[in-house]
């Protein structure tokens, strides 16, 4: 299944992308594409509801972020080997993690508001990994089961932030509209391999990211299992798990970050595309 969350800001109803198209809406199934909803219990209901019988969503209307009321949003850094060659460090031997914030959450194709004093405004696009089931000090061999699904996200860093402001990651993660989550989450069901799904970001039209999940160093079964054991993983917890190169950050000769008036479009294999316009700070 597709699930999704359509209409405005804090007003998104639960839909279904039906198999012809059109959105439909879940509203009488389950109250949101969160929580209890992405337990199996909830995503059975789901699956049992009649989708042709469901009313039909506006198609014009607004796509907002696939997974509603996430409770924490986990970031990995540097999973990627290509993308650790890319910025000439060493891999990882555990895991990097940080936090962005939940107020950074948006819909996939809302603006990207570029931060007040920003030079460094970079992209990542990146496999988010959708809890399930509650998940705590849990082995790999059990991690899959913990899984409701994946979707799409650009993981929008400020670089300066991020690296000469001190402190954690944290802050050059979580600006307004850093976290575009979407257009759906796609049930697990529908993921054959999670560490076979071909990812790519334009800029204007420009490719500048063109790789595969094939190259993480730390899988989703590794990811969720070692999260598990820092923390209890809830459903609607979302994991994102990571970018291959061709950031900003890493053009030659210079690095090349984005201004207001540019075009970002981003896709992941079986899991659809985003697209979004930067805007100013001071625009919205």
């Amino acid at each position: 299944m597709k699930l999704m969350r359509i209409g405005a800001p804090g007003a998104e109803k639960p839909a279904l992308l039906h198999g012809d198209g059109t959105w439909r809406d879940l509203s009488g199934v389950v109250e949101d594409i969160a929580g209890a909803a992405l337990t199996p219990d909830g995503l059975a209901r789901i699956a049992a509801a009649d989708a042709q019988a469901l009313p039909v969503l506006d198609p014009g209307a607004r796509i907002g972020p696939c997974v509603g009321q996430v409770g924490k949003m986990m970031c990995i850094g540097l999973n990627y080997a290509d993308h650790a060659a890319e910025a000439g460090m060493d891999l990882p031997e555990e895991p990097i993690l940080f936090m962005k914030a939940n107020s950074a959450i948006c819909g996939p194709n809302d603006p990207l508001i570029i931060p007040k004093g920003s030079t460094a405004t970079d992209w990542e696009v990146e496999l988010g990994v959708v809890i399930g089931q509650t998940a705590r000090y849990i082995d790999p061999a059990q991690a899959m089961e913990h899984v409701a699904g994946y979707c799409l996200v650009n993981d929008v860093s400020e670089r300066d932030f991020q690296q000469k402001r001190s402190g954690q990651w944290v802050k050059g993660k979580s600006a307004d509209s850093f976290g575009p989550l979407g257009p759906w989450m796609v049930t697990r069901d529908e993921i054959a391999d999670p560490q076979d799904l071909a990812m790519w970001l334009e800029v204007d039209g420009h490719r500048y990211q063109d790789g595969s999940t094939a190259t993480m160093v730390f899988g989703v079964a590794h990811l969720v299992a070692y999260l598990s054991q820092f923390m209890t993983l809830h459903p609607g917890d979302v994991i994102s798990t990571g970018t291959p190169p061709g950031v900003g950050m890493g053009q030659k000769p210079d690095p090349v970050y984005l201004r207001p008036g540019q075009t970002l479009r981003l896709g992941i294999e079986g899991l659809g595309e985003q697209c979004q316009t930067t805007v100013p700070w001071d625009a919205v």
